[in-house]
Parts: structure tokens; C-alpha cells; sequence
């Protein structure tokens, strides 16, 4: 990725995680959802769930359609040679995503990786910003504004719950915006990390 951060194959560890994420969710599929998904009222004496939760979908195309999604997130780490630092920001944007969902109690219950892969992107599109440059960041800056603008269409502040728009399960519009959110919180401190490590790096180049 322009701008510095570097590592020996960056992107790997990023890939790594989307692919752990999709092989996670396609063994979740076989197990039953109920000691899994997210229960705001279990959220405290069984902290897993804030894990397993994204692991759970409703319906094949539920799993079908983010086992896309993970593919599209992960090539975009790659692509933009994402490195580790990233790579540990998205996964702790993980849980915190369904923490965030602590927000509305009445969500009785909630599944999948949508969230999860909206903190994904909020990830990548903060590193593009900070760390690269020219092209590369209007890129980012494009990704950003469209992950802001379908945010705010999808109106996470309404009904916890939204029916159709060609899906066979209701869509929990705030997990959108809580895996932005938490990814983007997550991503500054990983992106100052990077950002000192290749500085460092730079200075010890003899010469």
C-alpha cells in the first residue's frame, strides 16, 4: 500500500481473516443458532456471543450473500496490501460490532457477518485516507463516502428491524453502522502503530 506500511507479504493476514471468518460461518451453519447468535440479554454472562453472533445466518442466501461479501473484503485488503496492524484492527472491530448492538435491547436477537464486514471496509477505506496517496486515496475517499452514504439511507436509528429488499430475513440496519463505526475506532490506533513501525524502519536504512 502507498505510504509506508509495509510488511514481508502485506495483505496476508487480512486475508487470512476473511477466510477464517467464511470457514467459521460455513461450520456455524451446521450447529444450532440458539448458543450462538447475539442476545443482548446474554451479553454479559456469555461474552462469546459477541464472536459467534456474526458466525450465524438465517437463510442460504443470508450465508450466500456475505460468503460474497467476505471474498469482495478480502481481495480489497489484498489489493490495497493491508498489513498486519490492519488485519488485528478489523478483527478487534469484530465483537465490538455486536456490542455496539447494546444500543437497542428490544434486537432480541441477531446473526450474520454484515456487520463484521462493514467494519471490514471501514478499515480499509481509513488506511487508504491516512496512508496512501494520490489515486490510491481518492479511492479510499470514494469507499468511505459510499459506506457513509448507504448508512445513513439504510436509517440505523429506525425500527431495529427492516422486511424485504429482495432478502428472506429482516436486516438489523444498526449492525451496519456499529461495524463501521467500530472499525473506523479501530483503525486509527493500528494506522498510528503502522505508521511509527515504518517510520522507524525507515530511519535504521543505512544510508
Amino acid at each position: 500500500m502507498a505510504g509506508g506500511l509495509r510488511l514481508k507479504d502485506p495483505g496476508a493476514a487480512w486475508t487470512a481473516l476473511a477466510a477464517l471468518l467464511g470457514a467459521a460461518s460455513l461450520v456455524a451453519w451446521w450447529l444450532p443458532a440458539a448458543p450462538l447468535d447475539w442476545q443482548p440479554a446474554r451479553a454479559f454472562d456469555q461474552p462469546w456471543r459477541a464472536w459467534t453472533a456474526a458466525l450465524v445466518h438465517w437463510s442460504p442466501l443470508h450465508l450466500g450473500a456475505n460468503l460474497a461479501g467476505v471474498v469482495v473484503v478480502g481481495l480489497l485488503g489484498r489489493v490495497a496490501r493491508l498489513p498486519a496492524a490492519l488485519a488485528l484492527a478489523w478483527c478487534a472491530a469484530w465483537p465490538l460490532t455486536q456490542a455496539g448492538l447494546l444500543l437497542r435491547p428490544e434486537l432480541a436477537r441477531f446473526g450474520g457477518l454484515s456487520g463484521v464486514l462493514h467494519a471490514g471496509v471501514a478499515v480499509a477505506a481509513a488506511a487508504l485516507l491516512v496512508a496512501a496517496r494520490g489515486r490510491t486515496r481518492a479511492i479510499g475517499a470514494a469507499i468511505a463516502a459510499g459506506l457513509v452514504l448507504k448508512i445513513l439511507l439504510e436509517q440505523p436509528w429506525g425500527p431495529p428491524l427492516r422486511e424485504g429488499g429482495g432478502w428472506d430475513i429482516a436486516v438489523a440496519p444498526l449492525a451496519h453502522a456499529t461495524g463501521a463505526l467500530a472499525g473506523a475506532l479501530c483503525a486509527l490506533p493500528a494506522l498510528w502503530w503502522a505508521g511509527r513501525r515504518s517510520a522507524a524502519s525507515t530511519t535504521r536504512q543505512p544510508g
